[in-house]
Formats: C-alpha cells, structure tokens, sequence
C-alpha cells in the first residue's frame, strides 16, 4: 500500500471531491490527515457517492473519502456531517447512498429503512470513537466519577468546588465558580451514547433517560450544534464542559476528565490504548447476521481495569441489496477501502480507535455481502 499525506491528497480531493470540503461543519482535522491507497478494490459503480449523518466520525471520514479517491480512480464521496438524525433520515429517504450514525437504527427507522432499500438495512460499525468529557480549566486536572459527571449534566453540581467534585479530587485547587454545561443542540448519537452512559454509571443518579436529544433539563447548560459547536465553544470559555468524541477534543487541546469506574477507583485515561481495552471486550446484539449492532451496556460499567468506559461505535447504515445496482457497487468498494487495515490505522492519529483485527473480519465480511 502507498501511504500519501494529506497536502498531496486534499490537492486531489478539491479537484474530484469537493463536496466533502464545502458540505461539512468545519472541514475539521489534526491538520495531518494521512491517506492510503488500498490494492486489489473492486472499484466501479456510480463514480460520486452521497452520504452525511455523524459529526463524530467527519475526520474519519475525511480519511476514508481521500483513501477512496486514491484507490478508485475517479471515484469520490460527498459527506456532509450534519448530524446523526440528519443522516438517518437522509439516507431512509433516499437522498443518500448511507447513513453516518453514532446510534443504530431504532425499530421503526428499521421500517422506514427497508421500505427505501426494498431490503434489511444494516448497522456497520467502522468508526470507534471514545467521548471524551472536556472541559475548560487552567492547570486543573480533574477526576470524576459517573455520578458526579452525571450531577453536573443535570445541573445538580453547579459548582467547580462542589464538594462532591473536591472529594474525588484532593490536593486539587478547585476554582469556586459556576460550571457551564455545553450540549449538543442538534439531534446527536454522540448525546444518546453519553446519556445511556450517564444512565448506566451514574448509580440512579441519572433518571433523564438517553436519547438523541440533550435531556439534562430546564435550565441546564447551553446548546452549540456538533462536535464541532461544542468544543470550540469549551476551546474558547474558561469554566466550560461538555462531551465529544474524542477526535475534536485533541484537534483543539482540550483537558480530558479522567474517568473513574468500579475497576479503577484512581480513575481511567482516555488513551488509545484503555479504549482498545473497551472494544476487545464488545459483543454484539445480533450474532450470526451481519447487522453489527454493539452492545454498549458492557461498555459503560467495565469489570476490566484500564478500560476506558464511553466509546462510541459509529455506524455506516446501508442497504444489504441496493436497489440501484451501480450504488451498490460503489458503496462496497467505498466500505472495503474504510475498513481494510491500512486505512483503519491511519484513525489513531485522528482521535480514534482502529478496528481491532478479529472485528474488523467480521466487518469485512458485512460489507462483501452487500449487493
């Protein structure tokens, strides 16, 4: 495999994929966004695929997109990361080829689904991305539990010097002054992950339920859209906090809470590696199909030590049987590039988790029986 950086590639991809620049928020990235061009791709099919959904996966797939267009010749993808509500319903109305999502699809958007595709639609998780909970003070590194993050995002911890906040931080010079909550205002998977977390972790502290909508309460916080909305406001607010995946918070230096879980009373550093410990232990709800859908319960509350608890798989939701034979054909070569383990190992750098090995077997299997 030929490994390009990106001051070639983006040259390629303003010529021949122009869209994925002007159709995203913010274009966003490290600023060393590697490529790869991946061998032996059955490219063809339709030469310019539409997707959008997931802002939590945009510098992924920036990755993917340039690695597409250096493996298949003439071959791009426009995505446009509005949102995982957004690209849901984009892709069940058919103003799609796929859908980005930080959630599967619910039981009815499985209907709506398969009445588009004429076919099972599938979940297919190619981008893990820890959420990271960021936050905005100087020379404070903090630890804190799920109850307590859970306090702070309903608004019952107010305070930076809160004693709940000091107890799981001694030694610590806490600031006495207000927190400010950011959250997603858009609809976000990225919100419904970390609210299933807060429900799971947070010992009944949490009792808001998940969902894609921001369910802190009356009052709580304010709203900026995407990932991309809320980390720069916590880049740019002193006394901020909020969740993102964990892609823009390195992109913008954000400081990271240390997460304690019951198998690290010291608290957990999100790394590349403590997420990896996750994902090994991840299991799936549908065994024996190749609708992946993760079951992140075994995420949230680990028994592992070093496992970092809030990843967040997100999903390529496609048709199994395109009703569109050339769409088909250029979805599978599109997914084959994103999951095939050169360009997998390019996510690192971009604040993600690359497949691991035995996942990333069955993935491909998923995506060689899409037709």
């Amino acid at each position: 495999m030929d490994r390009k950086r990106t001051g070639v590639v983006l040259g390629l991809a303003v010529v021949t994929a122009a869209g994925l620049a002007a159709c995203t928020d913010d274009n966003s990235g490290s600023g060393d966004i590697t490529a790869e061009r991946v061998a032996g791709v059955e490219c063809g099919g339709t030469n310019s695929l539409r997707a959008s959904g997931s802002s939590a996966q945009n510098n992924a797939m920036t990755v993917f997109a340039n690695s597409f267009a250096l493996s298949c010749e003439g071959q791009t993808l426009d995505y446009n990361s509005n949102g995982s509500g957004a690209g849901v319903k984009e892709f069940t109305g058919g103003q799609t080829d796929f859908g980005g999502s930080d959630s599967p699809l619910k039981e009815a958007e499985y209907a709506t689904a398969e009445r588009r595709c004429g076919s099972a639609a599938w979940n297919l998780p190619a981008v893990f991305g820890p959420i990271a909970v960021a936050y905005n003070l100087d020379g404070v590194d903090l630890t804190l539990s799920g109850p307590t993050i859970a306090k702070i995002f309903n608004g019952r911890i107010e305070k930076w010097n809160d004693p709940a906040v000091a107890a799981e931080n001694e030694g610590v010079d806490l600031p006495d002054r207000d927190i400010t909550v950011l959250y997603r205002s858009d609809e976000s998977g990225t919100t419904d992950n970390f609210q299933k977390y807060l429900g799971a972790a947070s010992e009944g502290v949490w009792t808001q339920g998940a969902g894609k909508t921001f369910n802190g309460g009356l009052g709580v916080g304010e709203g900026a859209k995407g990932n991309e909305g809320v980390s720069a406001a916590v880049a740019q607010t002193s006394g901020t906090v909020t969740y993102t995946e964990w892609s823009y918070a390195k992109t913008l230096g954000l400081d990271v809470v240390e997460i304690i879980t019951p198998a690290d009373a010291d608290g957990v550093e999100l790394s590349a590696e403590t997420a990896g410990t996750a994902i090994d232990s991840a299991a799936l709800e549908n065994q024996g199909t190749n609708d992946l859908v993760i079951d992140t319960d075994s995420f949230y509350v680990p028994e592992s030590a070093g496992a970092y608890p809030i990843i967040l798989p997100t999903y390529e939701i496609v048709c199994s049987r395109y009703p569109d034979p050339e769409a088909a054909k250029a979805v599978k070569a599109f997914l084959s590039v994103a999951v095939s383990e050169g360009v997998q190992r390019q996510l690192e750098n971009q604040g993600y988790i690359p497949v691991p090995d035995a996942f990333r077997d069955k993935l491909a299997r998923a995506v060689e029986a899409v037709e």
